[in-house]
């Protein structure tokens, strides 16, 4: 289909049904999910383990076949720990895997199918041996991470980074440039002038929540119930 055809009453429904979800089966499993989040098909989110949390305004995608999935990891008298600030946004096929702590700084942008891991998983020599060498991660505030880079264990990437589509991270990046490449290094500096503009500062305009409906109103106006059941049984070229 060319465009969604979805009347204006069936996307408050599906948004209702959301909403549901969310409060039934991911803010149990959560440690604290903040004010404003919202999650696109959030059965499609997999959750494993304990001490993950999101902060305010978190915005997750998902789809069927590419799944976001958060995972903590009990070993020894330690385990895991994930930490999502505010305004964060993470799209299709994110994984973060956590044996020590992963700290995703607010209003940072995880592309699809970004890789987190704090470990590797298995010891070098004694390959029966889970977990391995483990270090934090800390991705501080407002960080871009660009679609299928990898972020391993011990690396600290400041404020305002941007980080390559198909990066290899394995060592730590200084705030305000962008790196890229297979292992990432930096390739260019932010300009120290220019001014940043945040998910926040767009997400935390109180008249923005209404603006959107407004919107979706006038575009689903001449949407119809049956032209959308049409549409899912019998769609044609101009659908």
């Amino acid at each position: 289909m060319r465009r969604d055809h979805k009347p204006y009453a069936l996307k408050r429904l599906l948004g209702q049904f959301e909403r549901f979800w969310i409060s039934h089966f991911i803010a149990p499993q959560l440690e604290a999910l903040g004010h404003g989040s919202m999650i696109m098909k959030p059965w499609h989110l997999k959750l494993h383990g304990e001490h993950i949390s999101f902060g305010n305004a978190v915005h997750v995608i998902t789809a069927k076949d590419r799944t976001v999935r958060l995972t903590t990891w009990s070993h020894d008298a330690a385990g895991g720990q994930i930490d999502i600030g505010d305004y964060v946004l993470i799209c299709p096929g994110v994984r973060i895997d956590s044996a020590t702590h992963i700290n995703v700084g607010s209003n940072t942008m995880l592309a699809a199918g970004v890789y987190l891991t704090d470990a590797d998983w298995h010891d070098i020599y004694n390959r029966t041996r889970p977990i391995g060498r483990s270090a934090p991660i800390v991705l501080e505030d407002n960080v871009w991470v660009g679609d299928g880079s990898i972020i391993c264990k011990g690396v600290h990437v400041g404020a305002n980074t941007i980080i390559g589509a198909g990066s290899v991270v394995t060592k730590s990046l200084p705030a305000n440039v962008i790196a890229a490449g297979n292992p990432a290094v930096v390739v260019r500096h932010l300009d120290d002038a220019a001014t940043i503009t945040r998910r926040q500062d767009l997400l935390s305009d109180p008249k923005l929540d209404r603006e959107i409906d407004l919107l979706e109103q006038m575009l689903r106006k001449d949407n119809t119930w049956r032209k959308w059941l049409r549409v899912c049984l019998r769609p044609n070229r101009r659908d």
